[in-house]
């Protein structure tokens, strides 16, 4: 399922937060990928937006996974990396071991040059300070210098996997923040942009109103009917 455009542009601006709150509303309550941290925190811009394209390790089995294994062209890694479609984003499931680096610096390069949108591990990355300075976002638990071999077998591309504890399937849409990742199910993406939209701007005008000194109460949640007021009034007049 193809990523409408205009839910793409959506999901640029709405936060992880608030995906994760629409989300609960649908009784997911399992989808903001845990122990997974932005590796340029500060970066300004839009959100990190994009179809899943999934890459799965397994522990490595020493016999398999020697030095000379990247010799093959077709080594599931490598693979993976000419493979993933540009937009999308690079999704790996390292078992939440960040013992050995899923990938590094030029591997990561390679995804920015060829468009992907980003890269999420549930592990960790080598060349960890190179990656944050390009302009690609970057998700994982936390710096590993060991080549992924030491603990990692790749074995299957764009299947269902797990990361961060996260159900992940292929063509699921994964929005990234300078908080995280949420992943939303491709079949209500259109309608969670839209809501998200909504839910952002009633936040901004209750920052607003907190801010000037309101009370929560009665404007958050909104059981106040004059907050329902004000707030029209505050839309129509920010175009919002």
């Amino acid at each position: 399922m193809a990523l409408n455009e205009t839910t793409c542009e959506k999901l640029s601006h709405v936060s992880t937060a608030t995906l994760c709150t629409a989300l609960f509303k649908r009784g997911l309550r399992n989808q903001f990928i845990q122990d997974v941290h932005p590796l340029a925190p500060n970066r300004e811009g839009p959100n990190m937006v994009g179809p899943a394209f999934t890459l799965r390790y397994m522990p490595a089995r020493e016999d398999l996974n020697p030095i000379t294994a990247f010799e093959d062209r077709a080594h599931p890694q490598r693979k993976a990396i000419e493979e993933c479609p540009a937009g999308s984003v690079f999704m790996i499931d390292s078992r939440k071991d960040a013992r050995a680096a899923s990938a590094g610096s030029i591997l990561v390069t390679r995804l920015m040059v060829r468009g992907v949108a980003g890269i999420v591990t549930d592990g960790g990355l080598r060349d960890a300070p190179e990656i944050a300075d390009l302009a690609i976002p970057a998700y994982h638990n936390r710096p590993s210098a060991p080549t992924n071999l030491t603990l990692h077998q790749a074995i299957d591309i764009n299947v269902p996997i797990g990361c961060g504890d996260v159900p992940v399937f292929p063509g699921d849409i994964v929005v990234g923040d300078r908080e995280g990742v949420v992943v939303i199910p491709a079949g209500i993406a259109d309608e969670i942009a839209d809501e998200a939209v909504a839910m952002t701007a009633f936040e901004d005008f209750v920052t607003e109103q907190v801010r000037a000194g309101r009370s929560i109460l009665g404007l958050y949640p909104a059981t106040d009917p004059q907050t329902k007021v004000d707030f029209a009034a505050w839309r129509e007049a920010n175009g919002r």
